[in-house]
This record gives structure tokens, C-alpha cells and sequence, in this order.
């Protein structure tokens, strides 16, 4: 349905003139039957010319029902629904390991990205809106953990979590949700195939008209699993 009121939204001029076009062939076809019709005077040629009089005034209408269907769902509904229908809303699949594992590919970016010195929260931890409460700054983890915090934002539209070496740019993307969570699971983090060191985690939240919010970044230390 997205996609439907996107094309009618997109293409209404070419939609307007395409039926304009059809309009004046049918009118012109209507009005040429209406005169067979009228001026017909054998039963067989009378039936035929009513015949096609029903056929262009069929047609004729329709263009009009879509011209008018066009112009209420350009002019009323499609300004009024909201800005998130037409946001493609990432979901838990957003990248290819859904389970909150990252792909050999990003594990190769990963290697060669030299450590620097650890960001954190970059200003865009806000408690109540947008936080991580697990892990916090400077946590050790291992395994298989279950992030946990907050994206409760005005107009909120989706969150992800990412990761990125100590220090660098190379963020990967593990997880993403489309549900408001207060003081709850934002997600899981499997940190099993990463090589144990220095990391930031941050929580990135997006509202409804697609302008991301500055991200919690907080540091964190990858251990070995015993």
C-alpha cells in the first residue's frame, strides 16, 4: 500500500495529463456515438449506435472516477497520513546475521583498523530518551549478551546498534528495532567472534522523518570466553 500511495504521490501531473489524454478520445468517442445514436433510423443500425453509446459513455466515466479518485487521494488523504508511512522502517534483519553476529566481511574491516582512543557518549546519551544501561562505559563482556536501556523519543521511528573498533570509524551495523523500549531488551550481541579488545557500542535512534539522533557511543572491553 506504501508503494501505491507513493506512485499516486510521485507521478500525480503525468497520472492527470495520461487521463486528460484518455478523457478527450472517450469524449470524442461519446459524443460521435450519441449523434449515430440520435440520428439512427432502422431498429438493427439503432441497437448497434446504442450499442456503442453504452460502450463510450462506460469508458467516459471511468476516466472521470479516476480523475476524481486521483485528485481526493493527492488533495486529502495521502497529506494527511502520517510521515513514518512512507519511512522504510529497518527491522531485525536489517543486515544479513539477524542474531546479532557480525559477517566475515566485517570482521575483516575490523582487523585492519589500527586502535585509537575510545569515544564516549558523544552528548547523545539523554536518560529517558535515548541510553544504554547494559554495558555501560568501561564494562567487560563476553559471549552472548542481551543490551538492554532506552529509545522513547517524540516521533520516534526505529533504533540500531552498532560496533566499531576503539577509536574508528568502521561501524557495523548488528541489530536494529522498530518499537519504543523503556528500561528494557534493545537486543542481542553475540561478541564471540570478535577479537577481544577495545570497542564502542552505540545506540543510534532515528525519528519518523528520518533524521538520525546524535548516537550513545559508549566504550566497552571484549574478554575471552572461559
Amino acid at each position: 500500500m506504501t508503494e501505491f500511495y507513493n506512485f499516486l504521490a510521485s507521478f500525480e501531473a503525468l497520472i492527470y495529463i495520461v487521463l486528460a489524454i484518455g478523457g478527450m478520445f472517450a469524449f470524442r468517442w461519446l459524443w460521435r456515438s450519441w449523434r449515430e445514436w440520435r440520428i439512427a433510423v432502422f431498429s438493427l443500425e439503432r441497437e448497434f449506435s446504442a450499442r456503442r453509446l453504452g460502450h463510450s459513455i462506460a469508458i467516459s466515466a471511468l476516466i472521470v472516477i479516476l480523475f476524481c479518485a486521483e485528485f481526493f487521494m493527492a488533495s486529502f488523504v495521502i497529506p494527511g497520513l502520517p510521515a513514518e508511512f512512507f519511512i522504510a522502517t529497518p527491522t531485525l534483519d536489517l543486515i544479513s546475521t539477524p542474531t546479532g553476529t557480525l559477517s566475515a566481511d566485517v570482521m575483516t574491516q575490523f582487523a585492519g583498523v589500527v586502535p585509537g582512543t575510545p569515544l564516549a557518549n558523544s552528548g547523545g546519551c539523554v536518560p529517558g530518551q535515548v541510553a544504554l544501561t547494559f554495558p555501560e562505559s568501561g564494562d567487560e563482556i563476553r559471549g552472548a549478551i542481551e543490551l538492554t536501556g532506552t529509545v522513547n523519543i517524540a516521533n520516534f521511528g526505529f533504533y540500531k546498534y552498532e560496533v566499531a573498533p576503539s577509536g574508528g570509524d568502521v561501524w557495523a551495523t548488528i541489530a536494529a528495532g522498530g518499537s519504543v523500549v523503556v528500561n528494557g531488551s534493545l537486543g542481542r550481541w553475540d561478541t564471540t567472534a570478535l577479537t577481544p579488545g577495545d570497542y564502542q557500542l552505540r545506540l543510534v535512534v532515528v525519528d519518523n522523518q528520518g533524521v538520525e539522533l546524535p548516537a550513545c557511543i559508549v566504550p566497552v572491553r571484549v574478554i575471552p570466553v572461559q
